[in-house]
């Protein structure tokens, strides 16, 4: 059988060679390959059978759930373009987000919804809210209907509007670095193309069980469906509170493979794994950030028999990069080479290609490649640009330019093609004349083995340009000296990386919507209550 070319013939491929075959697992709730290619279809069905038309966005405001797959897959059966909200989003920003890409219908739950109750009137595109969960449905209120998800999926099996591949499919939205949340408009190419690279490399099959525990907003997390429907394997979605819960849920599930971020599988190696967990996780892939060297030896030594992925992406093409787990030994800070069916190149600000070694920027060319963003000409304009004539692969009588996706990361390339993450450009940090990675400062804290979490970040100084300032917490089960730690960044660091001030902080470090730590928020938190000496009024608050 051929390879899907639309996002829903992931499924439906599947649900044709193994009908029967289990797809998602949530709690004691399971459903087959056929039974979720059938609640697709019939909720395609009932958006058209609303009116629904051609490339209309509808929002989805759940936890991970039946449901929530259901609906993704099924808006874009029909034609129309999902958009995930994550559910950790309060309601102004759910409603930014409706109102920047004119939702049309809102999939959510009766407690969600009291949530929105004070912004839905300010979604002026918003007719359709249906409810996964409740007997009673409010009334309507102007312009605006309520429908059960179960009498929506009694419309019947109807086609679809006809799309093609090069349609969008999804809006994603992103934080920028300033200013409201990005939406990365996606289409049915550009995910279907990154679940065949990803499960490739990955070498999933059907007889896999992938733990969904990201964000199905954030792309490595919808890429746990993807890359799962394609090769026919079985999905457990799981919302958890803390990170014990995930390693329940890898040993109760028989979890084969494990995506997540960097703050979680910090937390995850600080804790005892059952022993089980090690005898069928294939492997553990990490996305999002740079994976500490201290935690990945932990994670090793606890799972000898697994295989580390180190992976590199951006929203704006999916997946990037990832290092094979033959080379994590020989070049354990390396973010690899290329996935496959993509092309990574290292520019200097010329458009030219960088040396050897020398740093310039990521760019991102091939089939993964977004549709930009939506509704914003600037910022797509700023990401989004076409590749220089002498690129390698585009010949001089190529009239067309090529769009790519040029990343806004430093990275380096060494002799043999491996990348290297050096720090996002606009939060590299300049201080005493010298550009400064906060990750690297970061990395060389965590190899202390005195912190639990930190964060570095820069903040304006008079003759420096800017210090660094770092905000960490204690490692499990102890405390943290500032001096004792002050004094090994001198022994390992450079005059100018050694941070200017250490302060404590006993709570977790703030999360983005996406489970990695918020060094904007953390920053912006310490500016708004620094003293006139350079420091949080409080230290340690």
């Amino acid at each position: 059988m051929t390879d899907a070319i639309l996002l829903p013939e992931l499924i439906s491929r599947s649900a044709t060679r193994e009908p029967d075959a289990i797809a998602l697992t949530h709690g004691q709730r399971s459903i087959s390959y056929g039974l979720l290619q059938q609640s697709l279809s019939r909720f395609a069905g009932g958006l058209i059978n609303l009116g629904m038309q051609r490339g209309e966005r509808i929002g989805i405001y759940l936890e991970k759930r039946l449901e929530t797959v259901v609906a993704s897959f099924g808006s874009a059966a029909a034609g129309c373009v999902f958009v995930p909200l994550n559910p950790l989003l309060k309601a102004d920003q759910v409603a930014h987000i409706m109102r920047d890409c004119n939702v049309r219908a809102l999939v959510t739950s009766s407690e969600r919804l009291s949530l929105l109750a004070p912004i839905l009137a300010s979604c002026h595109d918003l007719r359709q809210v249906i409810l996964v969960n409740t007997d009673h449905l409010p009334s309507g209120d102007g312009p605006l209907a309520y429908l059960h998800w179960d009498d929506l999926l009694q419309a019947g099996i109807r086609s679809g509007h006809r799309v093609i591949d090069t349609d969008m499919a999804a809006i994603l939205y992103t934080s920028g670095s300033t200013g409201k949340p990005k939406g990365v408009v996606l289409s049915h190419r550009n995910i279907v193309a990154g679940a065949i690279s990803v499960a490739s490399y990955l070498e999933n099959s059907a007889e896999d069980t992938l733990l969904a525990a990201l964000p199905l907003s954030f792309d490595a997390g919808f890429s746990q469906l993807t890359t799962a429907f394609h090769a026919g394997a079985r999905v457990v979605l799981l919302n958890y509170l803390l990170p014990q819960d995930v390693l329940k849920a890898l040993a109760a599930e028989k979890v084969t493979g494990l995506t997540a971020v960097p703050p979680l599988y910090i937390q995850l190696s600080q804790l005892e794994w059952p022993l089980a967990i090690g005898q069928h996780l294939r492997y553990f892939a990490n996305t999002g950030g740079r994976m500490p060297r201290d935690t990945l030896a932990a994670l090793r030594a606890r799972l000898p028999n697994s295989r580390p992925y180190l992976m590199y992406g951006l929203t704006e093409a999916f997946r990037s990069t990832y290092l094979p787990p033959e080379e994590v030994d020989r070049r354990p800070d390396s973010i690899g080479k290329a996935i496959p069916n993509a092309e990574i190149l290292v520019l200097r600000e010329d458009g030219s290609p960088c040396a050897a070694n020398e740093p310039g920027e990521l760019v991102h060319r091939g089939a993964l490649v977004g549709m930009g963003y939506w509704n914003d000409h600037e910022k797509t304009a700023e990401r989004y640009k076409p590749l220089p004539a002498n690129t390698p692969g585009r010949g001089p009588g190529l009239v067309l330019p090529e769009i790519a996706v040029f990343s806004g990361d430093s990275v380096r390339i060494d002799e043999e093609g491996f990348l290297y993450f050096i720090g996002r450009r606009d939060e590299m940090m300049k201080t005493s004349g010298y550009r400064v990675s906060p990750t690297e400062v970061e990395e060389i804290l965590y190899a202390t083995r005195l912190v639990g979490e930190c964060a570095a970040f820069g903040v304006e100084h008079p003759s420096l340009g800017q210090a660094i300032q770092v905000i960490a917490t204690p490692a499990a089960g102890g405390s943290l000296d500032t001096a004792a730690l002050l004094a090994e960044c001198r022994s390992r660091m450079p005059a100018y990386m050694v941070p200017a001030n250490i302060f404590v902080r006993h709570d977790p470090l703030p999360r983005n919507p996406n489970g990695k730590i918020d060094r904007k928020a953390l920053a912006s938190e310490f500016r708004a209550h620094a003293s006139p000496s350079g420091g949080p009024d409080q230290p340690g608050e």
